[in-house]
């Protein structure tokens, strides 16, 4: 109590000597610099634990969402899936792609001889098949 006073009094002020105004003026430069120091980093911890806790509350809400878009999607995306490709048009699909491998290389197809096709599996989800799905046919 005795130092606020001490440093409240303007003629006490004007009679310290050079060092002394010094350190004083380092001592509340010090004292500012901390305590703001100390409220940033609790309005940064502040911070950090309200972003955890929405950022779970959002994962959540996702996770429940997802499954339940997953459930309807799977039986619609395998319906969709197994009406476009019949087993029975193979040959029809061999001549698509042939004709399809000719015209990217700007040949004539009877240059080009299809040996083996193999189907590769698609590891996508389904909630991406099926936006792909909606793309193309909103493009018809």
């Amino acid at each position: 109590m005795d130092l606020m006073i001490r440093f409240a009094d303007p003629v006490l002020i004007e009679q310290m000597t050079l060092g002394e105004k010094v350190s004083a003026s380092l001592f509340v430069t010090a004292l500012g610099m901390l305590i703001t120091f100390t409220a940033l980093v609790v309005l940064w911890g502040i911070t950090a634990f309200y972003s955890k806790v929405l950022r779970n509350a959002e994962m959540k809400k996702k996770a429940g969402a997802i499954q339940t878009v997953k459930e309807g999607a799977k039986e619609e995306a395998k319906e969709e899936i197994q009406a476009e490709v019949p087993d029975e048009d193979d040959l029809e699909l061999v001549a698509i792609i042939t004709a399809a491998i000719a015209a990217s290389m700007g040949t004539c197809v009877q240059n080009i001889v299809v040996r083996n096709i193999v189907r590769v599996p698609d590891h996508t989800p389904v909630w991406g098949q099926i936006s792909r799905l909606t793309q193309m046919q909103s493009r018809y």
